[in-house]
């Protein structure tokens, strides 16, 4: 008898689980006793030669069993036995005996739970992967018909349904799952996991789950792997409009499609798509080979680039949206938008005028442009205390306008309805509350295009205002876009969200830099110069630096900080001043501080670069400080030439500077920055910081633009220690904010906050 049970050591065990819900008490974070549901697991071990099943709990370590030679004790399969628990545990089961501060009711028939800090992709996953595989394995499993995280185990079919608007270029699409014969709407599960991602890091934690749960009912889901679930949720987060039960896409929008059917690749998406809009994505996607042929009467040879801007171009007027050209800084947008108007003459489709906004400066920079490229182009010019004369629109193929008289004369340029309106500068209507903005958005155009080489220079408010111009309604209203996109985005860190609004914006923007396309370029290197201050100007700053402090912060107090701008800008101003020249600052106590550090360091500088033979452009915030830097040219025999805003004849200047009658050009920032061509300048100087990067690099590029043939220097001087080296950290912030939806990378805040605040006063260091 003894030798009969030792063999049976041996026997066949079949596992038996029961999966089911029960009431369980943990101490939770406040250290009382919590009720949680949680799945509990019931594990047996069947014996099949003996009909046998006894529970994983039960001690005993043999039985007894009747046969034809008697009653004889047989021995578990303590070996089988345990390699069944260890499988267990290692898909999450947790034996309730190792369990510490916690227990289960008095009824409850559980020998295992899952874990008591998983969540229903915990759950569900166990159920739609472990117990497959436990199945295959041999075991015996069951799941209690009202657990409330079952998968659904009949046959199941992802289905997308495309319904064509009123409007023939507006789609709604819906997103559901055919179940047995049921259709299931699967929009605001979908909805629910992607809010979840604006919590902290939840998406984050999710991928890292081998699957990923979405209800489908209270106690059904569907699981999809975690890559494909945030590939699906980015479409969501793309086209969901913040109301209803459908997704909404343009037309333009469509590649939205093809990447919701990648997304289900290797699971059966089934589509009622009934205008075929995916063939027409397709279509899309190929528009980066497309060739188009330079216009017979355009006086120009277009590069390789332009000639893809002007099919890129010519694609959004054929499907009636508008874009954004975005070019690099010297890459010719003035050319390419010329180009298009001459192709659109010559198809016959400028029956009505197009009109140009743009800034007052560069009214004449248009004219002259047209002139050079397309003088067969009838052009006005409306613009002088004599325009009003002429304001027979139709009889032009393009007007020119500026932004103040667009504004000014609304009403007149209302009148007429334009075949193509073209905003240059646009960064310029990046306040969707601007009057300026509501008179470019009051003009009636067939199509509309934005040029501007910073469509994101602060923040993604400024991007929402251009494309609400340009396409009204592709991303919602400014209330919707801040709370769906841009809270996440900027103060989150939601990268789902970042990519979705780059894949609902990259269609109608076109950016390419000039280290990608114009690769004859010389090259452009970039110096940082750290100016330590000195004596009596450290002095005055510090003394400055602590009495504007002490009053921001009093401000901020009485104010709150969104009440305080007035008080900050005001002392971020005095030390910026204080940081250039003393002369500068309107202070009692500054009038007997006549050293500067920095004008030092530029003269310093400036005399180096030209007795190498260089010539300079100068940029500077501060017409004041221009003025005092040329009054020191001038004390050392210097010839040099200034622009400001108060500048009548831009032009006349720039054409003096590039014959070479003077070898230094001082330039205001925001005059200058933009609508210059200075291809004779090798050398850019950098006075002082400014917050936003693009308007420098705008600056830097009057020099770095096609036809340049030397190597050019950026020279940046800031005070070591100071607010200004302080503000070279808030541009790389700006930089990236504006880099992170071109490119559709993940970005931080990019905000003016009360740490910055606190940051930009802090004492001088070094």
């Amino acid at each position: 008898m003894l030798t009969q049970a030792a063999a049976a050591s041996s026997e066949q065990v079949v596992p038996h689980l029961h999966v089911f819900a029960d009431t369980v008490f943990a101490v939770g974070p406040s250290g009382e006793l919590e009720e949680i549901e949680a799945p509990m697991l019931r594990l047996s071990f069947e014996y099949p030669r003996y009909r046998r099943t006894f529970r994983a709990s039960d001690d005993n370590t043999r039985f007894f069993s009747a046969g034809a030679a008697g009653i004889s004790a047989v021995q578990r399969n303590a070996a089988a036995e345990y390699e069944a628990k260890r499988q267990l545990e290692g898909l999450g089961a947790v034996d309730l005996e190792c369990l510490d501060d916690f227990g289960t009711a008095p009824d409850s028939d559980a020998d295992f739970m899952m874990r008591i800090d998983g969540d229903r992709h915990d759950y569900c996953g166990f159920i739609a992967s472990a117990i497959p595989n436990l199945r295959k394995t041999g075991w015996r499993v069951s799941v209690a018909d009202d657990f409330p995280f079952r998968v659904v185990e009949e046959e199941a079919n992802f289905r997308a349904r495309v319904v064509p608007e009123a409007n023939g270029d507006w789609f709604a699409l819906q997103l559901g799952l055919d179940i047995g014969g049921h259709h299931v709407d699967l929009l605001p599960a979908l909805l629910d996991l992607l809010d979840e991602g604006s919590e902290g890091d939840s998406l984050a934690r999710l991928a890292r789950r081998p699957c990923v749960a979405v209800p489908v009912d209270r106690q059904r889901h569907v699981t999809l792997a975690a890559d494909q679930l945030r590939s699906v949720l980015r479409v969501v987060a793309e086209l969901y409009e913040g109301s209803g039960r459908d997704m909404r896409f343009h037309r333009e929008q469509a590649d939205a499609l093809l990447r919701l059917d990648e997304a289900f690749s290797g699971q059966q998406l089934l589509w009622d798509d009934p205008e075929d809009m995916r063939s027409y994505a397709e279509t899309l996607r190929d528009v980066a080979t497309e060739e188009v042929s330079e216009p017979v009467d355009l006086r120009a040879t277009l590069r390789p680039y332009q000639r893809a801007g002007l099919a890129w171009l010519q694609r959004l007027r054929r499907a009636g949206v508008g874009g954004i050209l975005a070019d690099d800084m010297g890459l010719g947008k003035t050319l390419q938008t010329i180009a298009h108007l001459v192709a659109e003459k010559e198809g016959g489709r400028l029956d009505l005028p197009a009109i140009v906004i743009a800034p007052t400066s560069l009214m004449g920079n248009w004219a002259r442009e047209i002139a050079r490229f397309a003088p067969h182009l009838r052009v006005l010019l409306h613009h002088g205390p004599h325009r009003h004369e002429h304001t027979n629109f139709a009889d032009h193929d393009v007007v020119l306008t500026s932004f103040p008289l667009l504004v000014r004369d609304r009403e007149v340029l209302e009148r007429q309805a334009w075949h193509l309106q073209i905003v240059d500068e646009a960064h310029t209507i990046k306040n969707v509350r601007s009057q300026t903005h509501q008179a470019a958005k009051a003009l009636s155009a067939r199509h509309r295009l934005c040029l501007t080489g910073t469509p994101v220079e602060n923040h993604l408010g400024e991007l929402f205002s251009l494309v609400d111009f340009l396409n009204p309604g592709l991303l919602g209203d400014a209330r919707f876009f801040r709370r769906w996109y841009r809270i996440p985005i900027e103060k989150e860190g939601d990268e789902e969200r970042l990519l979705a609004l780059h894949g609902q914006v990259s269609p109608f923007i076109l950016r390419r830099l000039k280290s990608e396309v114009a690769t004859e370029l010389p090259p452009k290197t970039e110096l940082f110069h750290p100016v330590e201050l000195r004596g009596k100007q450290r002095e005055l700053y510090e003394a400055i630096r602590i009495a504007a402090h002490a009053k921001v912060r009093s401000t901020i107090r009485k104010k709150g900080f969104a009440g305080s701008t007035i008080a900050i800008l005001d002392a971020l101003m005095k030390l910026r001043q204080l940081c250039c020249d003393p002369r500068m600052v309107k202070l009692e106590s500054a009038r007997f501080v006549r050293e500067s550090a920095k004008t030092e360091a530029f003269f310093e500088l400036t005399e180096t670069r030209l007795a190498a033979g260089h010539r300079i452009l100068v940029f500077s915030q501060f017409t004041s400080m221009l003025g005092l830097l040329g009054k020191g040219l001038k004390e050392r025999g210097i010839r040099h030439i200034t622009l400001t805003g108060a500048t009548k004849d831009r032009q006349a200047l720039c054409d003096r500077f590039e014959a070479g009658e003077v070898d230094v050009f001082l330039i205001s920032l925001k005059a200058g920055g933009t609508g210059l061509n200075l291809v004779s300048a090798d050398t850019v100087i950098h006075v002082d910081p400014w917050w936003n990067p693009q308007a420098q690099a705008q600056a830097n590029d009057r020099a770095y633009r096609i036809g340049q043939t030397k190597p050019v220097f950026v020279h940046n001087l800031y005070v070591a220690g100071s607010v200004e080296e302080r503000m070279l950290v808030l541009q790389k912030k700006k930089r990236r904010l504006a880099d992170a939806i071109l490119a559709g990378e993940l970005t931080q805040d990019a905000g003016l906050s009360e740490g910055d605040v606190e940051a930009l006063l802090a004492p001088l260091v070094g």
